[in-house]
């Protein structure tokens, strides 16, 4: 009689969590800026790279449990990354440009990350932008601005989580570059730096690490993945390190948050091209996280949602019902990094760079010319803006949210973004819908509308966690 009635307890408790087994192993992957339109529009160019109208799907697209999120801010409808971090890090919505606090921006509000480590288990918070940087930061600093960065820094090296991993700090020494290093403070609380994905291979992995890019590179970001090169650290690697690293011991169990910052950038500077690339580039980290869900799929739980749309992406322009995305396929950097080549060409020559240069540059990293037939009034605009650009006035960079673009890299990035008919409303944050897809244990409690507020609690409830 007693064995019966424990089955039908046992019954009873899978009926009403609506699961087996609570999530041991938590993945939350948050894509900066990637709304419905980045998702559909860089599945779409893969299909038509596969020489196809339609979609080749990208893997998290394909998990079981698909919904849509809201995102606003309790003081706007249109969120930002700090308001948008915190609520999807600590379930409570704030005010712009807040980090971990309550709405009265005084109030410490915990993250899912500290629900997980009060509970015994590891955590881990990464990133391809710099770790001080709002999303991430919002898993375990409380500061009232998102700017506060060095603050921020502070806060991390107290935390006592496992695992960071992203570009590096912004400010290691505070903006007067005279306050205590963040590298020597962190050093002093356990932590470990790795400096690049070969380096942390090579390490022992003590107890607490902390990974960045190789000595040299840029700490705003990791380059874009079209950007990449071989001794760059990629998101990928980052995730690769945080599985190795946590499987040295799963018997607590882990949460690693991991945000793919750079989507956001490019959609800030409306690089399509950019864009998609970035999407593809994040599906590929969570590739990682997936073979690991497939070595232990009672027990790992998957989120990838976003905090919010940037650019208002629109796949089509007015007057054109069609699309040609595969052209962006010619476009071989970013802006970002053709600003860049374009800068170098003024300092090797004084500034004296003759079209036929730009124009060859123009031809080998975005098509022109070649791969793609330009009208005639492209080609006259892009002449227009060399001569207006390369000419005696003084050069006006073209500004987005993260970086100042030479006019013909501005210009360059527009006509392909025409040609593939490719829109964009805005370059900054949309209050468009964001996508919540999840496998594992408890994914089938993300299978309603729901508000990126809700999404930690989801996952403290699938995982056990107290929120507190």
């Amino acid at each position: 009689m007693k064995k019966i009635f424990a089955i039908f307890v046992a019954l009873f408790l899978y009926i009403s969590t609506g699961f087996a087994q609570q999530a041991k192993y938590i993945f939350y992957f948050i894509g900066d800026g990637m709304g419905i339109n980045q998702v559909n529009g860089t599945e779409m160019y893969r299909g038509e790279l596969d020489n196809k109208i339609g979609i080749t799907p990208l893997l998290f697209t394909q998990f079981p449990s698909v919904t849509v999120a809201t995102t606003y801010a309790t003081n706007n409808g249109i969120t930002d990354s700090a308001a948008s971090g915190t609520a999807l890090a600590t379930g409570n919505k704030t005010k712009y440009s807040t980090i971990g606090m309550l709405e009265d921006q005084k109030t410490p509000a915990n993250s899912i990350a500290v629900w997980a480590k009060n509970q015994g288990s590891r955590v881990g918070i990464a990133t391809s932008v710099s770790i001080d940087h709002a999303t991430p930061a919002a898993f375990y600093a409380h500061q009232p601005n998102r700017k506060m960065y060095y603050e921020i820094g502070m806060d991390l090296t107290k935390s006592g989580f496992d695992f960071f991993a992203a570009s590096d700090f912004l400010l290691p020494q505070g903006k007067d570059g005279k306050q205590p290093s963040l590298y020597k403070l962190a050093e002093q609380a356990g932590y470990t730096l790795y400096r690049g994905y070969d380096e942390y291979r090579k390490g022992d992995k003590k107890e607490k690490v902390i990974l960045f890019q190789p000595e040299g590179k840029p700490n705003k970001s990791i380059p874009y993945a079209i950007d990449r090169k071989s001794d760059d650290l990629s998101l990928q690697e980052i995730v690769k390190a945080g599985i190795d690293f946590f499987s040295k011991d799963l018997s607590k169990g882990f949460f690693f948050m991991v945000e793919g910052g750079e989507i956001d950038w490019a959609c800030h500077s409306n690089d399509a091209a950019t864009v998609f690339r970035e999407v593809i580039d994040m599906d590929n980290a969570i590739k990682e996280a997936y073979e690991f869900y497939q070595k232990h799929p009672d027990e790992t739980l998957i989120v990838v949602t976003a905090d919010h749309e940037t650019g208002g992406i629109t796949l089509g322009i007015k007057g054109k019902s069609e699309l040609n995305l595969k052209a962006l396929a010619s476009q071989k950097m970013s802006e970002k990094a053709f600003t860049q080549l374009i800068n170098n060409m003024r300092k090797e020559t004084g500034n004296k760079v003759p079209w036929e240069r730009v124009q060859q540059a123009l031809k080998g990293n975005f098509g022109f010319w070649d791969t793609l037939t330009l009208t005639e009034a492209q080609e006259t605009r892009l002449k227009n803006i060399y001569n207006e650009s390369f000419g005696n006035k003084d050069v006006i960079l073209k500004e987005s949210e993260y970086q100042k673009a030479e006019p013909i890299a501005s210009a360059a990035k527009e006509i392909i973004n025409e040609i593939a008919w490719i829109g964009w409303t805005t370059g900054g944050h949309t209050a468009g819908f964001v996508p919540v897809t999840a496998i594992g244990a408890g994914s089938e409690l993300f299978r309603k509308r729901t508000d990126n507020a809700e999404i930690p609690r989801i996952i403290a409830k699938a995982a056990g966690y107290e929120m507190k």
